[in-house]
This record gives C-alpha cells, structure tokens and sequence, in this order.
C-alpha cells in the first residue's frame, strides 16, 4: 500500500506539501496540486483517516443507536441514514439498543470514545445521565422517531395521532366498537403518544377503553403474543387490537392463530409502523405508515448541519393509514382514507 512519502516523490514535492493539498490547504499552487492528485490515483494513495482526524478534529463519522435492529422500521431507517451520510461525506457506525437503556448507554459510550462527530439516537427511555450529560457537553446530536422531552436536542420525527384517528374512524365504519391497544413502553415518547391518540380518538367516537383492553407491550414481538393471548382469555373479548408496532402485530398474529381464529373473521387486527411484510400476510395488515426513509435522510441533514455550524431544525412528517383487508375491509387499497369529520 503506498505511503504519503510515495506519493511526495512521485509527484516532486515534499510531505507537507502533500499534506496540504489532501487537507484542501490554499497555500499550495495550482500545479503543485496537481501532480499531487495525480501521484494519489496513479499510486491508489488512500489517506489514514484516524491520523487525519487527530489534525483536523474530525473523523467524518456520524453515531446511530436504533431502538431495535430486528425491527424492520429501524432497520430500513438505518438504511436511509446510511446513504444520506454517505452521499454528504460522512460514514455511519450503528449500535443496537434492543430497546434496553443499559445496552443504548454502553453503544453511545463507546461511539462517543472513538470520536464521533455526531450522534442520532432514537431514545429506548426516558433520558440516561449519560446522554444528556453528553448533549450538555455540546456533542452534536438529533434524536430520530423517539426523543426525550425537554431537551433541547432537534427532533426529526413522525406525527401519527391524526393516522391514529383516520384508523379509528375507519373501524367505526367498519361497525367495531371494542377496540383494544397493545401499548409501547410508556418511558418512550412513541408508547405514551399513540395510547393517548387512540384513547382520545376513542372518546370521539363515544367508545370506551377499558382498563382491560390496554395491554402493555415493549415493542417487540413476544410482548405483541402475551397481551393478545390475554385479550382473548377475556369474558368479552375485543373485536379490534390494534398493536402500536409492528413487532408486536406479528406478535399478536401469531397468538391469534394459534388458538385456531382466524383474523379478520374472529378478531380484526391493525398496526402502527406498516412494513413490507404486511401486504404478503393473509389476509394482508391495515397499518399506519412512516416515511421512514424521508426520516432518516432528513435526520442526517439535521446532524450535519449542527456540526458543520448551521442552524439545524427539528422535522416533523405525516404518518398515514393504509387500508388493507385485516379489519374486515371489502377490498385493498393503498391510498390513505378521508380523515372523519365527526
């Protein structure tokens, strides 16, 4: 592999000069630069960016800790970031949370130790010492899909609560009227917000939610089968579960069939973050949909601009409701439905 002092005597100039012109110094003349760059792609020179870093204070690294990688929401998300770092010059180095506080708290320890120029997390709690500790310390940061309130860090994020009133009126119509929610961890913005949406959606619609008919989840699968089995040992089942992620609305199919039901024709079932996976099920899963790419870019934009000192803004997207046949639908569609009036 060849070295810097390869490439100074290929192109007749000294170290420094090299130096200089890889590091886009102004000092160096035109010609100079030149037989430079020409001795780095004639030798296939490649810059030690960990030496680099050392001198300019930079490492051209962008942190992610996702919530959960076994999700396919995050794990398409962390795809989008990807490719947006990489297209402005920046490369990503992820750690999985598997929605545990102490597993996030270790992968931010660490990425923070080797140096990154920024950090996008989607918060697995309510705010670890460490973390905030690390946004009080000035370490560029943007929270993505999750965030903590109260702290002053850009948010890039999907609004869902008029999604979630689209779906409540869309079963409504449907002629259901016991609807029941497996919730998100209530430590994490998206478990509280889309309780509250679906129970405040609920009480337009002059229907109750019972205390039995709120189960709680912790976003991922197992969690999505035990609420389920227990809304069905119930003396009246509900006629809806509605799972608040994706996760837990595999979770749910599984318990649901597994007691010999059928969905839509026993109990209907929807979900909260739609995944490809969904259309193939049978029958295919209404779901409320993310522009999970568009949040990822976005959330990439926003952590560049905060390091590269512009001001950077929070972002927040419309999620929307995709109508398939699990609730008991006459037909597929894709587009979302009209929002109720009522």
């Amino acid at each position: 592999m060849a070295s810097i002092k390869d490439v100074a005597a290929a192109a007749g100039v000294s170290v420094a000069t090299v130096s200089r012109v890889l590091n886009e110094h102004p000092s160096v003349s035109a010609d100079a630069r030149q037989r430079v760059m020409a001795a780095v792609q004639d030798l296939g020179y490649r810059p030690n960016a960990v030496a680099r870093s050392l001198r300019t204070d930079q490492t051209r690294t962008l942190g992610l800790v996702i919530s959960d990688v076994l999700n396919p929401y995050f794990t398409e998300l962390a795809r989008a970031v990807e490719e947006e770092a990489r297209a402005l010059g920046y490369s990503v180095i992820i750690g999985n949370a598997d929605e545990r506080p102490d597993l996030q708290d270790h992968h931010v320890r660490t990425l923070l130790d080797r140096r990154i120029d920024g950090l996008l997390v989607s918060p697995t709690d309510g705010g670890s010492p460490l973390m905030l500790d690390a946004v009080r310390a000035g370490t560029p940061m943007v929270f993505v899909d999750r965030w903590i309130p109260g702290v002053q860090v850009p948010v890039v994020r999907a609004d869902g609560r008029e999604a979630v009133r689209d779906l409540v009126a869309h079963l409504c119509r449907l002629g259901h009227q016991r609807l029941a929610i497996i919730a998100g961890p209530a430590a994490t913005t998206t478990g509280s917000e889309r309780v509250d949406a679906f129970r405040d959606a609920m009480a337009e619609h002059g229907l109750p939610l019972p205390d039995a008919y709120i189960g709680q989840g912790d976003f991922q699968a197992g969690s999505g089968r035990r609420v389920t089995e227990g809304f069905l040992d119930l003396p009246e089942p509900p006629e809806v579960i509605f799972a608040a992620d994706n996760l837990m609305a595999l979770g749910a199919l599984d318990a649901v069939r597994a007691r010999g039901l059928r969905v839509p024709d026993d109990i209907a079932l929807a979900a909260f973050d739609d995944i490809p996976w969904f259309v193939h099920t049978d029958p295919p899963v209404t779901a409320i949909a993310q522009p999970t790419g568009e949040l990822g870019r976005a959330a990439v934009r926003a952590l560049v601009d905060r390091i590269e000192g512009r001001p950077p803004a929070s972002v927040t997207f419309t999620a929307r409701l995709v109508v398939r046949r699990s609730c008991g639908e006459a037909a597929p569609s894709s587009s979302p439905v009209q929002r109720s009036t009522s």
